[in-house]
């Protein structure tokens, strides 16, 4: 789970300009924090399913964001995977 201070980092971080918190590009950048930290849970809890699934739905999620930005805005695209650390 994110901190509140966390995802504001997080979308300061990725954010456009001031008040920028739902852009595809923050979107994608919450749910890669996201991501992470449910990763890191799921290495030292193995048997948690429900949890496993909603990684994969956060996954899912994220691939459908990047598939959009990657149609629409290519440069925006490669800045963001060169950012978070993303390999396409």
């Amino acid at each position: 789970m994110l901190t509140k201070r966390v995802k504001t980092a997080v979308i300061k971080d990725s954010a456009h300009h001031d008040t920028d918190t739902g852009s595809v590009s923050v979107q994608v950048a919450v749910l890669s924090r996201k991501i992470e930290e449910l990763t890191a849970h799921l290495k030292k809890n193995k048997k948690d399913f429900h949890s496993r699934r909603g990684l994969l739905q956060m996954v899912a999620d994220r691939r459908a964001h990047l598939r959009y930005l990657e149609r629409n805005d290519k440069r925006r695209y490669s800045t963001l995977i060169k950012k978070l650390g993303l390999k396409r």
